[in-house]
Parts: C-alpha cells; sequence; structure tokens
C-alpha cells in the first residue's frame, strides 16, 4: 500500500502548507490596507497631519524623532505617495496570488513561497547579528519554518509522484512464476 503512505504523508504536510497559505493571505490583504491608507493620503496636507499625530502622542515636535518624522512629512509628495501604494498593491497581488496557489496545492506557489521567504533569511541573519532582539529572531524562526515547510512539501510531492510511477511500472510488468 506505497500509494496509501503517500497520501497520508502528503495530509500531514497540508495542514502546515495552508497555514502558510493563511500567512500570505494576510500579509496581502494587511498590504492592500497599507496601499488603501496611502492612497487615503493623497491631496492631504501631510505636514498637518503629522503635527497632529505628534501632538496626540504627546511628543515635543522640535525634538529629534518628532523632528524626522515631521521633516519626512513635508518631503512626501503626492508622487511618493503614489509609488508606496503601487508598491504595496503589487506585492499584495503577488502574496494574495500565492496564499490562493497554496490553497489550491499548486507546486508553483510552493516553489514561490520557498524561494520569496528564503530571500529575507541574510537579512534577517545580518540584523541579527547587528541587533539582536526577540522580534527579529522570532521572525527568522517563522521564516526558516516557512521555508522548511515548503521544501518539505515539494520533496513529498516529488517522493509521491516517484512512489506512484513504480507502483505502476510493478503493476505493468509481466509476472513471472
Amino acid at each position: 500500500m506505497l500509494w496509501l503512505d503517500a497520501f497520508t504523508r502528503h495530509l500531514k504536510g497540508l495542514t502546515a502548507v495552508r497555514t502558510v497559505a493563511w500567512i500570505e493571505a494576510i500579509k496581502g490583504v494587511l498590504a492592500l490596507l497599507l496601499a488603501s491608507g496611502a492612497l487615503a493620503l493623497l491631496h492631504r496636507d501631510l505636514h498637518g497631519l503629522a503635527l497632529s499625530v505628534i501632538g496626540h502622542a504627546h511628543l515635543n515636535p522640535a525634538t529629534k524623532y518628532p523632528g524626522i518624522f515631521l521633516e519626512l512629512a513635508d518631503h512626501f509628495g503626492d508622487a511618493r505617495i503614489r509609488m508606496l501604494a503601487a508598491g504595496a498593491a503589487g506585492y499584495a497581488v503577488l502574496h494574495l496570488i500565492e496564499a490562493i496557489g497554496l490553497f489550491k496545492e499548486k507546486t508553483w506557489a510552493e516553489v514561490l513561497a520557498a524561494g520569496g521567504t528564503s530571500i529575507y533569511i541574510p537579512f534577517e541573519l545580518l540584523e541579527l547579528s547587528r541587533f539582536p532582539s526577540l522580534v527579529v529572531l522570532c521572525v527568522l524562526a517563522i521564516n526558516i519554518a516557512i521555508v522548511w515547510i515548503m521544501v518539505s512539501a515539494l520533496w513529498s510531492k516529488r517522493k509521491a509522484r516517484t512512489d506512484v510511477t513504480v507502483v505502476k511500472a510493478q503493476a505493468q510488468a509481466p509476472r513471472i512464476l
């Protein structure tokens, strides 16, 4: 019952892949919200908005970090807002398509998830070596787990295809008594 063993392994990996699919879907939705929020800032008085945020947080606008925030608001025009919104929308579309592919158990989505997530790992290791923190360590651990899950799912699919091919070849082989 080689095919049953392959099917059981596939179901165990399916829960982990679906969890990654939900993570990707959430990242896509959050990026869409960011894009929408950025577009809501078009043609607004960003300096006044930044001053009200600083005032609401009871910060002194003359100090270093609130001053940097005000300066960024002054130099952040409509063109940059549009670029930010377009980038966030593209990021959202990519992650939502990836999530749909993972939910449908598509191999290309698993490859995309493994490759896309593994890109972040060297940067997180660098950040962890410079400024060690629990947050960076957790993000690194989650990304390593996602890559491991996707590579395991891909390996499991490959092994299942090989097992099915072997079973078919054995069934078609002439029987010698």
